[in-house]
């Protein structure tokens, strides 16, 4: 296969990346747009727009302002253009998050308004991760160099760890893993999207140690002290689990 795979239109050429980006935003939304008229919604809809608009500013600022920072030795060539072009899921999640909670705060709204999001949200992640991965080395997320019978050359002569494949298959078995749970105890509110972003978390500061990104002295990116700060957050979920389900008489 040759990367980066593009899809001919006409005299020109649609990256599959692009695509891949596209849809993951309109049939995220569609899907969440889906259950959220199977499911009883505490939260109106007047006040779910509102959030969106926060939730949205976050992740925007959030996802570029650590894909800035997600390179240092690169900040003295920053530039609004340099800004705009880099960005990172995990800083948009984490973004996203402070920008509802304080949206929420604002206009008085106690319930969790992740929880219906979780689902979409996998679903956009895997569908975004096909793009990475067809995107080969232009997207950044590809890994380290392996011998592994599995590792992928890119492009550029060196078989790579397919990181963007292990976040596909991550994100597949989380899926599968809170539906079964979900089939055997009840969450608490708030409990769906703690574990859904607390085990990304985990996930995203295992997986950087076999990509090429920049490191400190002390042997951890960016990303990596990002995921920390959102997992001493929710410290609560892995040191009370039991929390996360609700008691029966």
């Amino acid at each position: 296969m040759h990367f980066p795979l593009n899809i001919s239109l006409g005299k020109g050429q649609i990256p599959v990346h692009f695509v891949c980006e596209t849809l993951a935003y309109f049939i995220g939304y569609r899907y969440y747009s889906y259950l959220r008229q199977k499911t009883h919604d505490s939260i109106s809809s007047n006040h779910r727009i509102i959030i969106f608009v926060g939730a949205a500013a976050g992740a925007f600022l959030g996802s570029h302002i650590v894909g800035v920072l997600e390179h240092p030795e690169l900040l003295s060539k920053f530039s609004l253009l340099y800004f705009m072009g880099n960005k990172t899921i995990v800083g948009g999640l984490l973004g996203g998050l402070i920008g509802v909670e304080y949206t929420k705060k604002q206009i008085g709204v106690t319930a969790s308004s992740g929880d219906l999001m979780v689902y979409p949200l996998i679903l956009a992640m895997l569908i975004g991760r096909i793009g990475c991965f067809f995107a080969g080395l232009e997207d950044g997320t590809y890994g380290v160099a392996s011998n592994l019978s599995w590792a992928i050359d890119f492009g550029d002569g060196v078989r790579r760890h397919p990181t963007n494949l292990y976040e596909i298959i991550f994100w597949i078995l989380l899926w599968g893993g809170l539906s079964f749970t979900e089939r055997k105890r009840q969450l608490a509110d708030g409990a769906r999207f703690k574990i859904f972003l607390s085990a990304y978390l985990v996930f995203r500061f295992l997986i950087e140690f076999i990509k090429p990104n920049f490191v400190f002295n002390f042997g951890l990116g960016v990303i990596q002290l990002v995921c920390i700060a959102g997992i001493l957050y929710y410290y609560r979920v892995f040191i009370q689990p039991k929390k996360l389900f609700l008691k029966h008489a």
